[in-house]
Protein backbone atom coordinates (compact mmCIF):
# COMPACT_ATOMS: atom_id res chain seq x y z
CA UNK A 1 0.00 0.00 0.00
CA UNK A 2 0.97 3.53 -0.58
CA UNK A 3 1.84 5.85 2.43
CA UNK A 4 -1.00 6.40 5.15
CA UNK A 5 -2.73 3.44 3.54
CA UNK A 6 -4.60 0.74 5.93
CA UNK A 7 -7.05 -1.64 6.13
CA UNK A 8 -10.66 -1.90 7.60
CA UNK A 9 -13.24 -4.41 7.14
CA UNK A 10 -16.64 -3.03 6.16
CA UNK A 11 -19.75 -5.78 4.24
CA UNK A 12 -17.84 -6.48 1.34
CA UNK A 13 -16.83 -3.13 -0.94
CA UNK A 14 -13.47 -2.29 -1.56
CA UNK A 15 -13.06 1.88 -1.33
CA UNK A 16 -10.25 4.02 -2.95
CA UNK A 17 -9.75 7.49 -1.63
CA UNK A 18 -6.90 9.83 -2.44
CA UNK A 19 -5.43 11.86 0.23
CA UNK A 20 -3.98 15.33 -0.12
CA UNK A 21 -0.38 15.14 -0.94
CA UNK A 22 0.59 14.35 -5.12
CA UNK A 23 0.19 10.98 -5.29
CA UNK A 24 -3.05 8.47 -3.68
CA UNK A 25 -3.47 7.28 -0.23
CA UNK A 26 -6.25 4.83 -0.03
CA UNK A 27 -8.32 3.38 2.53
CA UNK A 28 -9.22 -0.26 1.94
CA UNK A 29 -12.84 -1.19 3.33
CA UNK A 30 -14.03 -4.53 2.99
CA UNK A 31 -15.81 -7.28 4.48
CA UNK A 32 -15.03 -10.07 6.89
CA UNK A 33 -13.53 -10.74 10.10
CA UNK A 34 -10.96 -8.14 10.26
CA UNK A 35 -8.32 -10.02 8.53
CA UNK A 36 -8.05 -7.49 6.06
CA UNK A 37 -5.29 -10.21 4.19
CA UNK A 38 -4.02 -9.73 0.77
CA UNK A 39 -3.74 -13.58 0.65
CA UNK A 40 -5.47 -15.68 -2.42
CA UNK A 41 -6.00 -19.94 -3.04
CA UNK A 42 -2.45 -19.65 -4.67
CA UNK A 43 -0.68 -19.67 -1.91
CA UNK A 44 0.59 -22.83 -1.48
CA UNK A 45 3.50 -24.04 -3.36
CA UNK A 46 2.01 -26.61 -4.69
CA UNK A 47 1.70 -26.23 -8.88
CA UNK A 48 -2.03 -27.55 -9.74
CA UNK A 49 -3.09 -28.30 -12.91
CA UNK A 50 -6.60 -28.06 -14.57
CA UNK A 51 -9.92 -24.93 -13.77
CA UNK A 52 -9.27 -23.04 -10.98
CA UNK A 53 -12.11 -24.19 -8.40
CA UNK A 54 -14.79 -21.69 -6.71
CA UNK A 55 -12.64 -21.16 -3.87
CA UNK A 56 -9.48 -20.40 -6.02
CA UNK A 57 -12.04 -17.88 -7.83
CA UNK A 58 -13.25 -15.93 -5.05
CA UNK A 59 -10.11 -15.47 -2.93
CA UNK A 60 -8.08 -14.56 -7.04
CA UNK A 61 -10.82 -11.94 -7.41
CA UNK A 62 -10.79 -10.43 -3.97
CA UNK A 63 -7.35 -10.32 -3.62
CA UNK A 64 -6.95 -8.56 -6.95
CA UNK A 65 -9.69 -5.92 -6.32
CA UNK A 66 -8.49 -5.17 -3.05
CA UNK A 67 -5.24 -4.45 -4.62
CA UNK A 68 -6.46 -2.51 -7.32
CA UNK A 69 -8.72 -0.36 -4.66
CA UNK A 70 -5.99 -0.09 -2.59
CA UNK A 71 -3.72 1.56 -4.66
CA UNK A 72 -1.39 -1.19 -5.10
CA UNK A 73 -0.51 -1.79 -8.74
CA UNK A 74 2.21 -4.15 -8.19
CA UNK A 75 0.73 -5.98 -5.96
CA UNK A 76 -2.52 -6.40 -8.02
CA UNK A 77 -0.55 -7.07 -11.54
CA UNK A 78 1.55 -9.67 -9.54
CA UNK A 79 -2.17 -11.32 -9.35
CA UNK A 80 -2.72 -11.08 -13.37
CA UNK A 81 -1.15 -13.45 -15.83
CA UNK A 82 0.55 -10.57 -17.57
CA UNK A 83 2.19 -8.69 -14.95
CA UNK A 84 4.29 -6.34 -17.28
CA UNK A 85 0.95 -4.89 -19.12
CA UNK A 86 -1.47 -4.71 -16.20
CA UNK A 87 0.73 -2.75 -13.38
CA UNK A 88 1.21 0.51 -15.83
CA UNK A 89 -2.60 0.25 -16.30
CA UNK A 90 -3.52 -0.04 -12.69
CA UNK A 91 -0.84 2.82 -11.90
CA UNK A 92 -2.55 5.01 -14.00
CA UNK A 93 -6.13 4.96 -13.09
CA UNK A 94 -5.41 7.21 -10.28
CA UNK A 95 -1.84 9.19 -12.17
CA UNK A 96 -3.56 9.69 -15.62
CA UNK A 97 -7.66 9.18 -15.08
CA UNK A 98 -7.13 10.87 -11.96
CA UNK A 99 -9.78 8.57 -9.87
CA UNK A 100 -9.91 9.88 -6.69
CA UNK A 101 -12.20 7.86 -5.22
CA UNK A 102 -13.53 4.47 -6.15
CA UNK A 103 -15.96 1.77 -5.03
CA UNK A 104 -15.70 -1.49 -6.11
CA UNK A 105 -18.58 -3.75 -5.44
CA UNK A 106 -18.08 -7.29 -6.71
CA UNK A 107 -20.99 -9.81 -7.75
CA UNK A 108 -21.46 -13.59 -7.68
CA UNK A 109 -19.03 -15.80 -9.58
CA UNK A 110 -20.89 -16.87 -12.45
CA UNK A 111 -18.47 -19.70 -13.96
CA UNK A 112 -14.84 -18.46 -13.62
CA UNK A 113 -15.99 -14.67 -14.43
CA UNK A 114 -16.51 -12.11 -11.11
CA UNK A 115 -19.02 -8.98 -12.42
CA UNK A 116 -18.40 -6.04 -10.36
CA UNK A 117 -19.27 -2.31 -10.22
CA UNK A 118 -17.40 1.14 -10.05
CA UNK A 119 -18.78 3.74 -8.61
CA UNK A 120 -15.81 6.40 -8.81
CA UNK A 121 -15.11 9.85 -8.44
CA UNK A 122 -12.63 11.67 -11.02
CA UNK A 123 -11.35 15.12 -10.31
CA UNK A 124 -9.39 17.67 -12.24
CA UNK A 125 -8.41 21.00 -12.23
CA UNK A 126 -10.86 22.08 -9.27
CA UNK A 127 -13.74 19.83 -11.29
CA UNK A 128 -15.45 16.36 -9.80
CA UNK A 129 -17.60 14.11 -11.14
CA UNK A 130 -19.19 10.75 -10.09
CA UNK A 131 -18.38 7.68 -12.40
CA UNK A 132 -20.28 4.79 -12.64
CA UNK A 133 -19.83 1.18 -14.82
CA UNK A 134 -19.44 -2.26 -14.54
CA UNK A 135 -17.06 -4.99 -15.81
CA UNK A 136 -15.79 -8.06 -15.29
CA UNK A 137 -12.71 -10.00 -15.06
CA UNK A 138 -11.77 -14.01 -15.48
CA UNK A 139 -9.80 -16.38 -13.16
CA UNK A 140 -7.96 -18.93 -14.94
CA UNK A 141 -4.91 -21.21 -14.09
CA UNK A 142 -1.50 -19.69 -14.45
CA UNK A 143 0.47 -21.76 -17.07
CA UNK A 144 4.02 -21.73 -15.33
CA UNK A 145 2.72 -21.16 -12.18
CA UNK A 146 -0.43 -23.21 -11.37
CA UNK A 147 -1.65 -20.30 -9.57
CA UNK A 148 -5.16 -19.27 -9.96
CA UNK A 149 -4.73 -15.16 -11.62
CA UNK A 150 -6.83 -12.91 -12.97
CA UNK A 151 -6.67 -13.19 -16.98
CA UNK A 152 -5.50 -9.82 -17.95
CA UNK A 153 -7.47 -7.83 -20.52
CA UNK A 154 -7.33 -3.68 -20.24
CA UNK A 155 -11.08 -4.23 -19.80
CA UNK A 156 -10.40 -5.25 -16.82
CA UNK A 157 -10.32 -1.83 -15.46
CA UNK A 158 -13.00 -0.45 -17.95
CA UNK A 159 -15.31 -2.58 -20.45
CA UNK A 160 -14.46 -0.24 -23.44
CA UNK A 161 -10.02 -0.09 -23.00
CA UNK A 162 -8.55 -2.02 -25.73
CA UNK A 163 -4.83 -3.18 -26.11
CA UNK A 164 -2.85 -0.26 -25.82
CA UNK A 165 -5.27 2.16 -25.53
CA UNK A 166 -5.09 4.42 -22.25
CA UNK A 167 -7.71 5.78 -19.93
CA UNK A 168 -7.02 10.17 -19.35
CA UNK A 169 -8.51 12.75 -17.92
CA UNK A 170 -7.81 16.66 -18.94
CA UNK A 171 -8.57 19.24 -21.28
CA UNK A 172 -9.97 17.86 -24.58
CA UNK A 173 -7.95 17.91 -27.56
CA UNK A 174 -10.93 19.12 -29.53
CA UNK A 175 -13.69 21.20 -28.72
CA UNK A 176 -17.25 19.45 -28.21
CA UNK A 177 -19.92 19.58 -31.21
CA UNK A 178 -23.56 19.44 -31.26
CA UNK A 179 -24.61 17.02 -34.30
CA UNK A 180 -27.61 18.12 -35.97
CA UNK A 181 -29.90 16.31 -38.96
CA UNK A 182 -30.13 17.73 -42.32
CA UNK A 183 -33.40 19.25 -40.57
CA UNK A 184 -31.69 20.89 -37.71
CA UNK A 185 -32.69 17.96 -34.71
CA UNK A 186 -29.98 16.98 -32.57
CA UNK A 187 -28.05 13.94 -32.70
CA UNK A 188 -26.69 12.73 -29.81
CA UNK A 189 -24.90 9.37 -28.58
CA UNK A 190 -27.60 8.26 -25.73
CA UNK A 191 -30.20 8.96 -27.94
CA UNK A 192 -28.92 6.87 -30.99
CA UNK A 193 -26.09 4.70 -29.79
CA UNK A 194 -24.90 3.47 -33.10
CA UNK A 195 -23.93 7.15 -33.59
CA UNK A 196 -21.66 7.52 -30.24
CA UNK A 197 -18.46 5.98 -32.64
CA UNK A 198 -19.45 8.45 -35.48
CA UNK A 199 -19.55 11.60 -33.22
CA UNK A 200 -16.89 10.72 -31.75
CA UNK A 201 -15.02 10.87 -35.52
CA UNK A 202 -17.03 13.81 -36.35
CA UNK A 203 -15.61 15.94 -33.43
CA UNK A 204 -11.96 14.38 -33.78
CA UNK A 205 -12.09 15.67 -37.73
CA UNK A 206 -14.41 18.79 -37.38
CA UNK A 207 -14.85 19.91 -33.78
CA UNK A 208 -12.23 22.95 -34.55
CA UNK A 209 -14.05 23.90 -37.79
CA UNK A 210 -17.72 23.97 -35.75
CA UNK A 211 -16.61 26.90 -33.55
CA UNK A 212 -16.82 25.18 -30.21
CA UNK A 213 -14.30 25.32 -27.31
CA UNK A 214 -12.51 22.38 -25.32
CA UNK A 215 -14.50 21.03 -22.03
CA UNK A 216 -12.88 18.49 -19.40
CA UNK A 217 -13.21 15.25 -19.93
CA UNK A 218 -12.24 11.77 -18.84
CA UNK A 219 -11.72 10.06 -22.67
CA UNK A 220 -10.20 6.54 -23.68
CA UNK A 221 -7.07 7.34 -26.34
CA UNK A 222 -7.04 4.62 -28.62
CA UNK A 223 -3.49 3.24 -29.41
CA UNK A 224 -4.26 3.57 -32.98
CA UNK A 225 -3.92 7.82 -33.18
CA UNK A 226 -5.65 7.63 -36.40
CA UNK A 227 -9.22 6.70 -34.73
CA UNK A 228 -10.80 8.96 -32.28
CA UNK A 229 -11.13 9.21 -28.65
CA UNK A 230 -14.06 8.02 -27.27
CA UNK A 231 -15.14 10.36 -24.40
CA UNK A 232 -16.79 8.56 -20.98
CA UNK A 233 -17.71 11.32 -18.56
CA UNK A 234 -17.41 15.09 -19.08
CA UNK A 235 -16.47 16.95 -15.71
CA UNK A 236 -16.93 20.45 -17.38
CA UNK A 237 -18.84 21.28 -20.54
CA UNK A 238 -16.76 22.97 -23.53
CA UNK A 239 -19.07 25.43 -25.80
CA UNK A 240 -20.08 22.88 -28.42
CA UNK A 241 -20.20 24.13 -31.93
CA UNK A 242 -23.11 22.91 -34.05
CA UNK A 243 -22.14 20.43 -36.53
CA UNK A 244 -24.57 19.82 -39.84
CA UNK A 245 -24.65 15.95 -40.90
CA UNK A 246 -26.87 14.54 -43.52
CA UNK A 247 -28.84 12.18 -41.11
CA UNK A 248 -32.06 11.80 -40.87
CA UNK A 249 -33.48 11.61 -37.16
CA UNK A 250 -36.04 9.58 -38.31
CA UNK A 251 -34.70 7.16 -40.68
CA UNK A 252 -32.23 6.87 -37.46
CA UNK A 253 -34.15 5.92 -35.17
CA UNK A 254 -35.73 3.46 -37.62
CA UNK A 255 -32.23 1.84 -38.17
CA UNK A 256 -31.29 1.94 -34.18
CA UNK A 257 -34.26 -0.04 -33.14
CA UNK A 258 -34.18 -2.56 -36.14
CA UNK A 259 -30.78 -3.71 -35.42
CA UNK A 260 -31.29 -4.54 -31.99
CA UNK A 261 -33.40 -7.40 -33.31
CA UNK A 262 -30.97 -9.43 -33.62
CA UNK A 263 -27.17 -9.94 -32.13
CA UNK A 264 -25.45 -8.61 -34.61
CA UNK A 265 -26.60 -6.11 -37.17
CA UNK A 266 -25.85 -3.49 -39.95
CA UNK A 267 -27.82 -1.16 -41.99
CA UNK A 268 -27.04 2.18 -43.92
CA UNK A 269 -29.51 4.35 -45.47
CA UNK A 270 -28.77 6.70 -48.72
CA UNK A 271 -30.21 9.16 -50.58
CA UNK A 272 -30.15 8.24 -54.36
CA UNK A 273 -30.46 11.71 -55.73
CA UNK A 274 -27.56 13.39 -53.94
CA UNK A 275 -25.22 10.37 -51.79
CA UNK A 276 -26.11 11.67 -48.32
CA UNK A 277 -26.53 8.80 -45.76
CA UNK A 278 -29.87 9.23 -44.08
CA UNK A 279 -28.86 6.32 -41.56
CA UNK A 280 -26.52 4.10 -39.97
CA UNK A 281 -26.43 1.65 -37.17
CA UNK A 282 -24.97 -1.42 -35.77
CA UNK A 283 -25.66 -3.62 -33.28
CA UNK A 284 -23.26 -3.90 -30.75
CA UNK A 285 -23.73 -0.40 -30.93
CA UNK A 286 -20.08 0.73 -29.44
CA UNK A 287 -16.44 0.34 -31.29
CA UNK A 288 -16.37 -1.04 -34.83
CA UNK A 289 -18.41 0.67 -37.29
CA UNK A 290 -19.18 -2.42 -39.34
CA UNK A 291 -22.15 -0.57 -41.72
CA UNK A 292 -19.38 1.44 -43.09
CA UNK A 293 -15.57 -0.48 -42.42
CA UNK A 294 -17.18 -4.04 -42.80
CA UNK A 295 -15.79 -6.21 -45.22
CA UNK A 296 -17.92 -9.46 -45.81
CA UNK A 297 -19.29 -11.07 -49.05
CA UNK A 298 -22.91 -9.50 -50.47
CA UNK A 299 -24.23 -12.38 -51.85
CA UNK A 300 -26.93 -12.40 -54.33
CA UNK A 301 -27.22 -8.67 -53.47
CA UNK A 302 -24.06 -8.36 -55.92
CA UNK A 303 -26.54 -9.73 -58.68
CA UNK A 304 -27.23 -5.99 -59.36
CA UNK A 305 -23.98 -4.95 -60.33
CA UNK A 306 -23.75 -8.36 -62.33
CA UNK A 307 -27.36 -7.54 -64.00
CA UNK A 308 -25.84 -4.27 -64.86
CA UNK A 309 -22.49 -5.25 -66.68
CA UNK A 310 -24.62 -8.55 -68.93
CA UNK A 311 -27.25 -5.69 -69.63
CA UNK A 312 -24.64 -3.13 -71.07
CA UNK A 313 -22.86 -5.97 -72.98
CA UNK A 314 -26.38 -6.79 -74.32
CA UNK A 315 -25.95 -10.74 -73.41
CA UNK A 316 -29.12 -10.25 -71.85
CA UNK A 317 -32.47 -8.06 -71.72
CA UNK A 318 -35.03 -7.85 -68.67
CA UNK A 319 -37.70 -9.58 -70.61
CA UNK A 320 -35.64 -12.33 -73.23
CA UNK A 321 -35.63 -15.74 -72.09
CA UNK A 322 -32.78 -17.54 -69.42
CA UNK A 323 -31.76 -20.45 -68.53
CA UNK A 324 -31.71 -21.15 -65.43
CA UNK A 325 -30.62 -24.81 -64.35
CA UNK A 326 -30.71 -26.86 -61.06
CA UNK A 327 -26.47 -26.43 -61.00
CA UNK A 328 -24.14 -24.84 -63.16
CA UNK A 329 -20.42 -25.77 -64.10
CA UNK A 330 -17.68 -23.34 -64.35
CA UNK A 331 -13.95 -24.52 -64.74
CA UNK A 332 -14.53 -27.06 -62.56
CA UNK A 333 -16.34 -25.48 -59.93
CA UNK A 334 -20.16 -25.92 -59.76
CA UNK A 335 -22.88 -23.65 -58.47
CA UNK A 336 -26.37 -24.61 -57.24
CA UNK A 337 -29.56 -23.00 -56.51
CA UNK A 338 -30.76 -22.86 -53.17
CA UNK A 339 -32.81 -25.90 -52.57
CA UNK A 340 -31.93 -26.90 -56.73
CA UNK A 341 -34.84 -25.57 -57.92
CA UNK A 342 -34.83 -24.56 -61.49
CA UNK A 343 -37.27 -22.58 -63.91
CA UNK A 344 -38.85 -23.26 -67.13
CA UNK A 345 -36.43 -22.45 -70.22
CA UNK A 346 -39.47 -19.91 -71.47
CA UNK A 347 -38.01 -17.85 -67.88
CA UNK A 348 -36.80 -14.17 -68.19
CA UNK A 349 -33.97 -12.67 -66.80
CA UNK A 350 -36.24 -10.53 -64.43
CA UNK A 351 -37.79 -14.41 -63.25
CA UNK A 352 -34.18 -15.56 -62.57
CA UNK A 353 -33.30 -12.42 -60.95
CA UNK A 354 -36.56 -11.94 -58.76
CA UNK A 355 -36.44 -15.33 -57.47
CA UNK A 356 -32.54 -15.35 -57.15
CA UNK A 357 -31.35 -18.02 -59.65
CA UNK A 358 -27.32 -18.33 -59.38
CA UNK A 359 -27.33 -20.57 -62.45
CA UNK A 360 -28.38 -18.06 -65.01
CA UNK A 361 -25.90 -15.45 -63.62
CA UNK A 362 -23.02 -18.50 -64.02
CA UNK A 363 -24.03 -19.64 -67.04
CA UNK A 364 -23.41 -16.39 -68.95
CA UNK A 365 -20.00 -15.62 -67.66
CA UNK A 366 -18.37 -17.56 -70.63
CA UNK A 367 -20.34 -15.47 -72.89
CA UNK A 368 -18.25 -11.79 -71.49
CA UNK A 369 -15.36 -12.78 -72.94
CA UNK A 370 -13.52 -11.37 -69.96
CA UNK A 371 -13.27 -12.47 -66.72
CA UNK A 372 -12.28 -9.05 -65.15
CA UNK A 373 -15.90 -7.41 -66.57
CA UNK A 374 -17.68 -7.58 -62.93
CA UNK A 375 -14.43 -5.96 -61.30
CA UNK A 376 -14.58 -3.04 -64.20
CA UNK A 377 -18.32 -2.85 -63.80
CA UNK A 378 -18.13 -2.09 -59.98
CA UNK A 379 -15.28 -0.24 -60.32
CA UNK A 380 -16.27 2.32 -63.33
CA UNK A 381 -19.96 2.31 -63.31
CA UNK A 382 -20.72 1.82 -59.16
CA UNK A 383 -17.69 3.15 -57.25
CA UNK A 384 -16.97 0.11 -55.52
CA UNK A 385 -13.34 -0.52 -55.30
CA UNK A 386 -11.77 3.40 -56.04
CA UNK A 387 -10.31 3.38 -52.76
CA UNK A 388 -10.64 7.25 -52.83
CA UNK A 389 -14.56 7.65 -50.81
CA UNK A 390 -14.20 11.03 -48.69
CA UNK A 391 -17.44 10.44 -46.39
CA UNK A 392 -16.26 12.39 -43.80
CA UNK A 393 -15.28 9.58 -41.02
CA UNK A 394 -13.43 6.30 -41.92
CA UNK A 395 -15.11 4.20 -44.30
CA UNK A 396 -14.36 1.11 -46.52
CA UNK A 397 -15.45 1.58 -50.48
CA UNK A 398 -15.56 -2.52 -51.23
CA UNK A 399 -14.02 -4.56 -53.21
CA UNK A 400 -14.22 -6.56 -56.52
CA UNK A 401 -10.88 -7.99 -57.51
CA UNK A 402 -10.01 -8.94 -60.95
CA UNK A 403 -10.12 -13.09 -61.35
CA UNK A 404 -10.08 -15.64 -63.01
CA UNK A 405 -11.70 -18.65 -63.46
CA UNK A 406 -13.73 -20.37 -60.94
CA UNK A 407 -13.47 -17.41 -58.67
CA UNK A 408 -14.47 -15.03 -61.12
CA UNK A 409 -17.45 -17.11 -61.79
CA UNK A 410 -18.20 -16.78 -57.82
CA UNK A 411 -18.31 -12.91 -57.80
CA UNK A 412 -20.96 -12.85 -59.80
CA UNK A 413 -23.29 -14.01 -57.50
CA UNK A 414 -21.07 -12.30 -54.31
CA UNK A 415 -19.31 -15.08 -53.26
CA UNK A 416 -15.53 -15.47 -53.50
CA UNK A 417 -13.40 -12.27 -53.17
CA UNK A 418 -16.23 -9.46 -53.18
CA UNK A 419 -16.09 -7.66 -50.26
CA UNK A 420 -18.68 -5.40 -49.58
CA UNK A 421 -20.65 -3.60 -45.94
CA UNK A 422 -24.01 -2.27 -45.50
CA UNK A 423 -22.48 1.21 -46.71
CA UNK A 424 -21.80 -0.02 -50.34
CA UNK A 425 -24.99 -2.29 -51.05
CA UNK A 426 -27.28 0.59 -50.34
CA UNK A 427 -24.86 2.87 -52.55
CA UNK A 428 -25.31 -0.31 -55.29
CA UNK A 429 -28.34 0.41 -55.03
CA UNK A 430 -28.41 3.76 -54.81
CA UNK A 431 -26.38 4.47 -58.37
CA UNK A 432 -29.08 1.44 -59.78
CA UNK A 433 -31.67 3.41 -58.87
CA UNK A 434 -30.58 6.65 -60.89
CA UNK A 435 -27.75 5.24 -62.81
CA UNK A 436 -25.13 7.91 -61.41
CA UNK A 437 -23.12 7.00 -58.64
CA UNK A 438 -22.68 10.17 -56.16
CA UNK A 439 -20.41 9.05 -53.76
CA UNK A 440 -22.29 9.00 -49.79
CA UNK A 441 -21.77 11.58 -47.45
CA UNK A 442 -22.11 11.83 -43.83
CA UNK A 443 -21.32 15.58 -43.58
CA UNK A 444 -21.51 18.16 -46.76
CA UNK A 445 -18.97 18.78 -48.85
CA UNK A 446 -18.76 22.13 -48.17
CA UNK A 447 -18.02 21.79 -44.86
CA UNK A 448 -13.95 21.00 -45.75
CA UNK A 449 -14.27 21.26 -49.48
CA UNK A 450 -12.75 17.41 -49.68
CA UNK A 451 -12.46 15.55 -53.12
CA UNK A 452 -15.95 13.35 -53.76
CA UNK A 453 -15.08 10.03 -55.42
CA UNK A 454 -16.54 9.78 -58.87
CA UNK A 455 -17.41 7.02 -61.27
CA UNK A 456 -15.72 7.22 -64.69
CA UNK A 457 -19.42 6.82 -66.02
CA UNK A 458 -23.02 6.55 -65.74
CA UNK A 459 -25.28 3.52 -66.26
CA UNK A 460 -27.51 3.95 -70.05
CA UNK A 461 -30.59 4.66 -69.97
CA UNK A 462 -32.41 1.65 -70.63
CA UNK A 463 -30.07 -0.03 -68.59
CA UNK A 464 -30.88 1.67 -65.47
CA UNK A 465 -34.70 0.95 -66.53
CA UNK A 466 -34.19 -2.56 -67.17
CA UNK A 467 -32.69 -2.79 -63.30
CA UNK A 468 -35.08 -0.90 -61.52
CA UNK A 469 -38.07 -2.90 -63.08
CA UNK A 470 -36.07 -6.03 -62.21
CA UNK A 471 -35.93 -4.35 -58.60
CA UNK A 472 -39.65 -3.36 -58.43
CA UNK A 473 -40.45 -7.37 -59.96
CA UNK A 474 -38.46 -8.33 -56.33
CA UNK A 475 -40.35 -6.62 -54.20
CA UNK A 476 -43.81 -7.11 -55.68
CA UNK A 477 -43.66 -11.01 -56.56
CA UNK A 478 -40.25 -12.00 -56.18
CA UNK A 479 -37.93 -13.30 -53.05
CA UNK A 480 -38.44 -9.18 -51.45
CA UNK A 481 -42.43 -9.90 -51.31
CA UNK A 482 -42.79 -10.27 -47.61
CA UNK A 483 -40.45 -7.92 -46.20
CA UNK A 484 -41.21 -4.77 -48.68
CA UNK A 485 -45.01 -5.69 -48.34
CA UNK A 486 -45.42 -2.40 -45.85
CA UNK A 487 -42.89 -0.21 -47.57
CA UNK A 488 -44.64 2.34 -49.86
CA UNK A 489 -44.18 4.26 -53.01
CA UNK A 490 -42.37 3.38 -55.96
CA UNK A 491 -40.12 0.40 -54.52
CA UNK A 492 -38.02 -2.28 -55.44
CA UNK A 493 -35.32 -5.02 -53.86
CA UNK A 494 -32.97 -7.82 -54.15
CA UNK A 495 -31.99 -10.47 -51.52
CA UNK A 496 -29.02 -12.03 -50.40
CA UNK A 497 -27.52 -15.11 -48.36
CA UNK A 498 -23.89 -15.23 -48.14
CA UNK A 499 -22.47 -18.61 -47.08
CA UNK A 500 -19.34 -18.28 -45.18
CA UNK A 501 -16.46 -20.88 -43.96
CA UNK A 502 -17.24 -22.46 -40.65
CA UNK A 503 -20.55 -20.35 -40.08
CA UNK A 504 -23.39 -22.95 -39.85
CA UNK A 505 -26.09 -20.17 -41.17
CA UNK A 506 -25.31 -18.13 -44.24
CA UNK A 507 -25.64 -14.11 -43.72
CA UNK A 508 -29.08 -12.32 -44.34
CA UNK A 509 -28.49 -9.86 -46.62
CA UNK A 510 -30.87 -7.37 -48.41
CA UNK A 511 -31.00 -3.66 -50.23
CA UNK A 512 -33.76 -1.80 -51.06
CA UNK A 513 -35.12 1.28 -52.31
CA UNK A 514 -38.40 3.69 -51.89
CA UNK A 515 -38.64 6.79 -54.02
CA UNK A 516 -35.42 8.64 -53.43
CA UNK A 517 -34.13 6.77 -50.20
CA UNK A 518 -31.71 3.46 -50.87
CA UNK A 519 -31.24 1.36 -48.07
CA UNK A 520 -28.71 -2.03 -47.41
CA UNK A 521 -28.74 -4.57 -44.14
CA UNK A 522 -26.85 -7.08 -43.10
CA UNK A 523 -27.42 -9.66 -40.29
CA UNK A 524 -24.73 -11.84 -39.14
CA UNK A 525 -26.15 -15.53 -39.30
CA UNK A 526 -29.35 -14.37 -40.48
CA UNK A 527 -30.53 -17.11 -43.34
CA UNK A 528 -32.04 -15.91 -46.20
CA UNK A 529 -32.22 -12.50 -47.02
CA UNK A 530 -35.89 -11.83 -47.29
CA UNK A 531 -36.60 -13.41 -43.61
CA UNK A 532 -33.78 -11.45 -41.09
CA UNK A 533 -31.92 -8.39 -42.82
CA UNK A 534 -35.40 -7.85 -45.05
CA UNK A 535 -37.08 -6.62 -42.38
CA UNK A 536 -34.47 -4.12 -41.10
CA UNK A 537 -34.29 -2.38 -44.49
CA UNK A 538 -37.60 -2.16 -44.94
CA UNK A 539 -38.11 -0.39 -41.27
CA UNK A 540 -35.84 2.24 -42.12
CA UNK A 541 -37.36 2.87 -45.79
CA UNK A 542 -40.94 3.27 -44.55
CA UNK A 543 -39.19 6.08 -42.08
CA UNK A 544 -37.32 7.70 -44.23
CA UNK A 545 -39.73 7.56 -47.35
Amino acid sequence: MRGGAKAAIAGGVFVLVAGGLGYGVYEVVLGGDGSGGMGTASDSSEVKTGPPDKKEIEETAEGFLKAWASGDAKAASLLTNNETGAEPMLAGYAEDAHVTKAVITPGAAVGTKVPYTVKATVSYDGKTKPWSYSSELTVVRGLTTGKALVDWKPAVIHPQLTEGATLETGKSSTAAIEAVDHNGKVLDKETYPSLGPILDSLREKYGDKAGGTPGVETWIEPADKQLPDTTLLTLAKGKPGKLQTTLDAGAQAAAEKSVKDFSEASVVAVKPSTGAIRAVANNPATGFNAAMQGKQAPGSTMKIVTAAMLLEKGLITANGPTECPKEATWQGRTFHNLDNFELPASSSFTTSFARSCNTAFIKLIDDTKDDAALAKEARDVFGIGLDNWKTGITSVDGSVPEETGGEAAAQYIGQGTVQMNALNMASVTATARNGTFRQPVIVPQSLDDRQLATASRSLPSNVTGQLNDMMRATASWGTGKAAMASVNGDKGAKTGSAEVDGQATSNSWFTGFSDDLAAAAVVQSGGHGGDAAGPVVAAVLRAGS
